[in-house]
């Protein structure tokens, strides 16, 4: 990995790239340390009240800025948020589905209107959050309308900022600018985390000094054990074989040869897990709204991380939004039809629907122990977490920290070795 940065370093153009990106993204650190006006000296009440909910989830995406009331507080959930709902709307909506095939115009399109949702769902979201500041005394109990309303506009304005910084790192820079974001946010907020695992060790949190040494051992051995596996399924797939006839043109024959259609074990990334964790945070996001209702008071514990309810929807949703990304980015039957159309056909299958119902076979089955082992490993620890009674509440969500950082690495080191390729240039896997 470290030879790909370093050959990719030598190509001026791949090295503007680069520091195009390292540029932003300390923009972005800078952004999410910039204080709030009208924001008191009790902003610690909102860190210790956001520990050990479903607001601790939020602050680790939002790389600490939540819990400290900065300017980029929301992060890039209203983004992730309005980038899910007009996907989902493409196949509701007959417009978008229209945009969705009309290439890179249609793409313009979405775009604009994923943005203007961001905006409208950060303009709601911060309302939301003005009121939970208000409700733990972070913000003055005489804050004027007019106050509060700069509030809103200024974290609805750092929603916004967040979602361009994204879309320059995705159009100008290396990676998926979203993914990038959360990389750069789950590695800030890893310091508190290493900490308060090292705390655990004291005697007051785990009741024996042994009991907290095996306890870190642990956490280091399973956070190895999924990078292992991480890695493991990125480079896991299925390859389905493909022969094609032998034609004469003119005076030369083409074809003859075998060759093999590769399905990957995981397609999706980490997609699926930003995507279903980001839906499963609604409630909670919703109860931001009401902090001084009973009912939704009850709705944030009930879909805390540390209840079945919220355990059970976040392995399901983790399971739709799988099938959900393979399906709007492989099509079975544009795939067999440019099989057939080559000359080609897979051993024992017949060509045209055949073809495509197999594809579709053996893609649904791959897709669903790739999103079994993610949804294992994102799970895992909110079970344990949950057996033990909240006591190990800040490695809850460990599983799912871990698969984002090691997916985005490892999607970075690919699209640069691609670019590399493409410039002749050697990477670390050659």
């Amino acid at each position: 990995m470290l030879q790909t940065f370093k050959n990719a370093w030598k190509i001026p153009e791949l090295k503007k790239k680069i520091l195009f990106t390292l540029l932003i993204v300390i923009i972005y650190r800078i952004g999410a340390n910039i204080p709030m006006p009208y924001v008191t000296n009790d902003i610690a009440n909102l860190a210790q009240q956001s520990s050990g909910t479903i607001f601790e989830y939020l602050n680790i995406l939002s790389g600490g800025a939540f819990a400290q009331a900065t300017l980029f507080a929301l992060g890039v959930s209203p983004y992730i948020t309005s980038s899910i709902v007009i996907q989902l709307l493409t196949i509701a909506i007959p417009a978008f589905e229209r945009w969705s095939k009309e290439g890179e115009e249609g793409k313009k399109k979405l775009n604009m209107a994923t943005k203007i949702t961001t905006v409208i769902l950060a303009l709601i979201t911060s309302f939301g959050y003005c009121r939970l500041m208000s409700y733990y005394g972070v913000l003055p109990a005489d804050l004027t309308w007019f106050q509060e309303l700069v509030v809103i506009m200024t974290y609805c304005a750092g929603a916004s900022i967040v979602m361009w910084i994204a879309d320059l790192i995705k159009g100008r820079g290396i990676g998926n600018g979203v993914s990038v974001i959360l990389f750069v946010n789950i590695i800030a907020g890893s310091t508190t985390t290493i900490a308060q695992m090292i705390g655990m060790v004291n005697t007051s949190t785990i009741g024996s000094t042994i009991g907290g040494i095996a306890l870190l051992i642990a956490s280091v051995l399973f956070t190895l054990l999924i990078v292992v596996v991480i890695v493991i399924l990125n480079d896991s797939e299925r390859r389905i074989p493909i022969q094609y006839a032998k034609r004469v043109v003119g005076r030369k024959m083409y074809g003859g040869q075998g060759t093999n259609l590769p399905i990957k074990l995981n397609m999706t990334g980490v997609m699926p897990i930003i995507f279903a964790s980001s839906i499963v945070s609604i409630p909670a996001t919703i109860g931001q709204f009401f902090p001084n209702s009973n009912f939704w008071k009850g709705v944030t514990n009930v879909f805390n991380f540390d209840k079945p309810l919220y355990i059970l929807i976040e392995f399901l949703l983790l399971i739709a939004f799988a099938y959900f990304y393979v399906a709007i980015s492989f099509n079975p039957v544009e795939v067999s039809n440019n099989i057939k159309q080559q000359g080609g056909a897979i051993p024992g299958i017949r060509p045209g629907k055949p073809t495509s119902d197999f594809i579709t076979r053996v893609l649904n089955r791959i897709t669903l122990i790739g999103a079994l082992v993610l949804a294992f490993i994102c799970i895992f620890p909110m079970i344990v977490s949950a057996a033990a009674q909240g006591q190990f509440a800040s490695l809850a969500f460990g599983g799912s920290s871990v698969i984002i950082v090691v997916g985005v690495a490892l999607e970075t080191v690919r699209e640069l070795e691609a670019q590399m390729t493409l410039r002749n240039y050697k990477g670390f896997l050659d």
